[in-house]
């Protein structure tokens, strides 16, 4: 039994009967398989879906097997390219591997020359991506940042790879989160995660603070006249932020009328100015957050049902800091740099005294309330290191006298998940030091010394 079928060949040769047995023994064999008659027709077809191996015919018209191998190279194509020759041209063969091609075979094709050379081929890929696999798992488990955010928890690094898997998209986003909890830099990250949209227009409504009238005329715009104090035509910020994202903060604060608006834009992509009947059109990626329940205001009928649907096509939960505990070190570590070079103090960190009140707090402010605390801390500071007599009094209080500092619970966090990928990658690899580090982009030494640390030479002793 073949266990060939995610693996998808594309045969180009421009002799129909080649194309067409090829296509059959391959399928015998358990691949998927699509055939082109030429380089030209090859390209098309990539650009509609992914090949795994490209089998190619070196002579072909229109474009041949050497330039077909030159523009997949250049178009940063990944799958390998098998190249197929007459005994008269083996000389151009040996050129194409120079230039990249992964092998080469002869003509009359042999059937189980093409098997062992496909079966050696897979094995290669199947092991490229397990190790890919790996060391983005690896990478991901001790990922304690990403685009300004700052946070090693795995519901963090969860949020994180969702943010990674919407990239490229246009999604409509929900972040749904107490007071405090970054949502702001969420959306943000969002928008940068994207290459081709982190150049593009990112446009902040507070909601909750403008009155719905204000608020219609903030997002929609308005021209002269349309009401008192309208004297002169206003753009409004959907129409700012077209091409790009607007992050609507707050949006419970929507009234029902401006939630009939908003939904228009949503399905239609359209909407008017206040006191006009021109119709905009734009195309823009809208996020929201709450931190309110929006499912309960729809039961008491404050929030439409289809526009919560409308929204929440992609929704991102972010936990309070009571409970992503462990973040607390990397935060106030991030905090104190940034405010001690705001007001120029050269402070060095937190002392273990200080850190064990800071672990001891609910913060119910979440992270605002810690970047207050630190500020204030770092204002106050009168030495390079802050100490508990830097905070609030209130905030002493709540920690009981000779509690033990607790700044290690962040390192043992990170710890548990990037040992048990390491023995995931050592079982891949049977063990062997050597190979796993390979896998890994780790030298041997620093393998070993991690494998001392989690007690796993005792496992295998493997070179």
């Amino acid at each position: 039994m073949h266990n060939n079928q995610n693996i998808h060949i594309l045969v180009v040769d421009d002799e129909p009967l080649i194309r067409r047995s090829l296509s059959e023994f391959l399928t015998l064999e358990g691949y998927s398989a699509s055939s082109a008659s030429n380089g030209k027709e090859a390209l098309s077809l990539l650009k509609k879906f992914k090949a795994d191996i490209i089998l190619s015919d070196i002579q072909m018209p229109n474009m041949d097997g050497m330039q077909l191998l030159k523009e997949i190279k250049e178009r940063k194509c990944l799958a390998p390219v098998i190249l197929m020759t007459g005994y008269g041209t083996i000389d151009n063969a040996v050129s194409a591997i120079q230039m990249g091609a992964y092998d080469y075979i002869t003509k009359p094709i042999i059937d189980n020359e093409i098997k062992i050379l496909l079966k050696r081929l897979v094995k290669e890929k199947n092991i490229i991506d397990e190790n890919a696999r790996l060391k983005k798992e690896l990478s991901e488990s001790r990922r304690d940042s990403f685009c300004g955010i700052a946070g090693a928890d795995e519901k963090m690094r969860k949020i994180y790879s969702l943010i990674e898997a919407i990239c490229g998209t246009r999604a409509t986003v929900l972040i749904h989160g107490e007071s405090g909890t970054g949502k702001r830099l969420i959306a943000h990250a969002i928008h940068n995660c994207d290459e081709h949209q982190k150049n593009k227009p990112f446009i902040e409504v507070s909601c909750g603070a403008l009155t719905e009238t204000l608020l219609e005329s903030e997002l929609f715009g308005h021209v002269k006249g349309a009401f008192t104090g309208a004297i002169k035509d206003k753009p409004g910020r959907f129409e700012l932020a077209n091409g790009g994202t607007i992050f609507l903060d707050e949006i419970d604060a929507f009234t029902p009328a401006l939630q009939v608006k908003l939904l228009r834009v949503l399905q239609e992509g359209e909407f008017e100015k206040v006191g006009d009947n021109q119709t905009i059109k734009v195309d823009v990626r809208v996020i929201t957050a709450t931190n309110q329940n929006l499912e309960k205001l729809i039961e008491q009928n404050k929030f439409r049902k289809d526009l919560y649907y409308r929204l929440n096509i992609i929704a991102i939960e972010l936990p309070p800091l009571r409970q992503r505990k462990g973040d607390i070190p990397l935060l106030a570590d991030e905090l104190i740099k940034r405010h001690a070079r705001l007001v120029n103090k050269n402070i060095k960190g937190i002392s273990p005294e200080a850190m064990a009140v800071l672990m001891n707090c609910d913060w119910p402010g979440n992270i605002r309330e810690l970047e207050n605390v630190i500020e204030r801390a770092v204002i106050l500071c009168k030495n390079d290191t802050i100490t508990p007599q830097d905070f609030p009094e209130c905030l002493n209080k709540k920690i009981p006298e000779n509690e033990p500092a607790a700044s290690c619970k962040l390192k043992k966090a990170l710890q548990e998940p990037e040992r048990d990928l390491l023995v995931k990658a050592l079982e891949s690899m049977n063990w062997n030091r050597n190979e796993t580090a390979k896998s890994l982009g780790i030298n041997r030494t620093t393998l070993y010394k991690k494998m001392l640390r989690f007690g796993l030479l005792k496992n295998n002793g493997k070179q």
